[in-house]
């Protein structure tokens, strides 16, 4: 339980979640005078202390939420029920009818949970979106076989659990090998023990947020998404307003449109991720709420000034808005980007650089989700990234900059002795995933890499002096003409040259700096697979055992 509020004055709220991407609806449940209720399966979510009144649901138990929400009603009254950046839209449809509150029906709110559902919707309705087979958990053991030989599909597809948000289970299949591992994945992930196999669709990304209300649908932000690392699709980050031409961007609303109206979607908000190929555009999927990611709580707020959650929770209370006169108003003004930062495999020891990336011009936020002692992995979906960068600027590229070099100004420092980190390093360096740091730098770089296996052993002393000095002829011995590549970036926009120089400055603060010396080999490898991160670890290690 949390403080108390006067029930006879104030409306009252429950927000389903209490997590970090929730605290957006909770500040503007807030300003709205709003006593707030929040559910969340953990007792000890990180939000839970900023509620009224706090109790923990599992929040796949949409019957105990609906009888919580029955009593609330009873008791004190409620006014609203709502999320945003969860899986749990259908939850709270049941709640608003039970309850008599303004929303989408749960037979709308199912159909934009449940992928097999939506995708049949889209199908009716003649809404472009990719060719689709479901597979139930019974019958892939038994049945996978024919399954496989009778697919309607061709190679590359998309498998995905039916029923799950982030990306989480998803992975592009080349061809029937990976077939199997994929399916596997993918089931366990979801809920309902079901995965759904679609066409792939090759094209830019685009993400949508909008307002569904009186029968018409209101977009609010629109903004380019940046996937990487196949065979998986991890969003790198995103920038609004999108950089695509007005004309593709109505085709795509109006596809939009068309699809929300498949789903039947009528009160509330709606979120939608686009594709644009080369047969024009289909949607990816489109949900019963505002988007995860940092776009609807804070990107869009940057970018145009505007509250969407506090606009989302107004219709949610049934409040009339004049979102038709709002129209221009709801477009962005400036330029906001998110970037994420990642990590290789290992045990986080340290974050370095918080206080410079917070310090660059245009910066707004800087969020790590990894804690000190936490288990990181190199990232499969979108929550097992390291953390956040969010900026605000008057032009696109200044948003973008000034998020690419605050992500570069971090660096996470790994314990030492674990076996994931070193069993990473130890992977060939033109391996696709996880793929290595200076990946770029291609074969060039494998062939100075086994040349290295005959090159003398390096000095640490006399790397970091090199570097130091910046002098040609100290620094031609480290750093051949493969290395001047400025345009070559690792995952988190560093060039090889800022790699460099943070190594050069781990090393002389953190490591005894005795005169010992390293095979060429395994420090270059180190280096090339693993960034400055691989190598610092290395380092480290060597410096730990003298």
């Amino acid at each position: 339980m949390g403080m108390q509020a006067d029930t006879k004055t104030k409306k009252t709220i429950f927000i389903l979640g209490a997590g970090f991407m929730q605290i957006p609806a909770i500040e503007a449940a807030r300003e709205l005078g709003l006593r707030v209720i929040l559910s969340d399966g953990n007792p000890r979510a990180p939000a839970a202390h900023l509620a009224d009144v706090f109790v923990s649901i599992d929040l796949k138990d949409s019957d105990a939420l609906v009888d919580f929400a029955l009593e609330q009603k009873q008791r004190g009254g409620l006014d609203a029920v709502f999320t945003a950046a969860t899986d749990f839209s259908f939850a709270v449809a049941k709640i608003a009818e039970a309850c008599a509150l303004p929303g989408h029906s749960p037979e709308s709110a199912r159909n934009a949970s449940d992928k097999i559902r939506m995708r049949s919707c889209f199908q009716k309705a003649l809404v472009p979106s990719p060719a689709f087979l479901e597979v139930h958990e019974r019958d892939f053991s038994q049945n996978f076989s024919q399954i496989q030989a009778s697919l309607p599909i061709a190679y590359p597809l998309v498998v995905k659990p039916v029923d799950n948000m982030g990306s989480r289970g998803c992975r592009l299949v080349q061809n029937k090998e990976a077939l199997y591992t994929a399916v596997e994945q993918a089931l366990l992930y979801s809920k309902s023990k079901r995965a759904i196999l679609e066409e792939y669709m090759e094209g830019d990304e685009f993400s949508i947020d909008a307002l569904v209300y009186e029968g018409e649908v209101y977009i609010t932000g629109f903004a380019d998404r940046h996937i990487f690392y196949p065979p998986y699709f991890v969003e790198m980050g995103h920038t609004m307003p999108t950089a695509l031409s007005r004309e593709k961007q109505e085709e795509i609303i109006s596809v939009f449109k068309k699809g929300v109206k498949a789903l039947g979607l009528s009160h509330g908000a709606a979120k939608g991720d686009i594709k644009y190929t080369k047969e024009g555009c289909k949607i990816g999927e489109i949900a019963a709420r505002l988007s995860g990611g940092y776009m609807s709580g804070w990107t869009y707020p940057y970018a145009s000034g505007i509250s969407l959650t506090k606009l989302a929770i107004q219709l949610a209370l049934g409040e009339k808005i004049p979102l038709q006169t709002m129209e221009k108003q709801l477009l962005p003004r400036l330029h906001s980007a998110e970037r994420a930062w990642i990590s290789i495999p290992g045990r986080l020891k340290a974050i370095h650089g918080m206080e410079e990336a917070q310090g660059i011009e245009n910066v707004k936020a800087v969020f790590p989700r990894a804690k000190v002692h936490d288990e990181l992995v190199f990232p499969t979906n979108n929550v097992e990234k390291a953390g956040n960068v969010l900026t605000q600027a008057k032009t696109r590229k200044d948003a973008i900059e000034a998020a690419e070099n605050a992500v570069a100004c971090l660096f996470l420092e790994l314990e030492e002795n674990n076996a994931e980190t070193e069993a990473f390093l130890r992977e060939d360096f033109l391996t696709k995933f996880p793929p290595s740091a200076f990946a770029a730098l291609g074969d060039e770089a494998a062939a100075f890499l086994e040349k290295q296996k005959n090159e003398k052993p390096i000095s640490v002393l006399s790397f970091i002096n090199a570097i130091e000095s910046k002098t040609a002829e100290e620094a031609e011995d480290f750093l051949p003409p493969l290395f001047q590549n400025r345009s070559v970036f690792d995952w988190n926009y560093k060039t090889i040259e800022k790699s460099l120089d943070d190594l050069a400055f781990f090393i002389k603060n953190n490591i005894r700096l005795e005169n010992y010396t390293i095979p060429a080999y395994d420090f270059w490898q180190a280096f090339l697979r693993g960034g400055s991160q691989g190598l610092l670890y290395i380092l480290q290690k060597k410096g730990s055992s003298g």
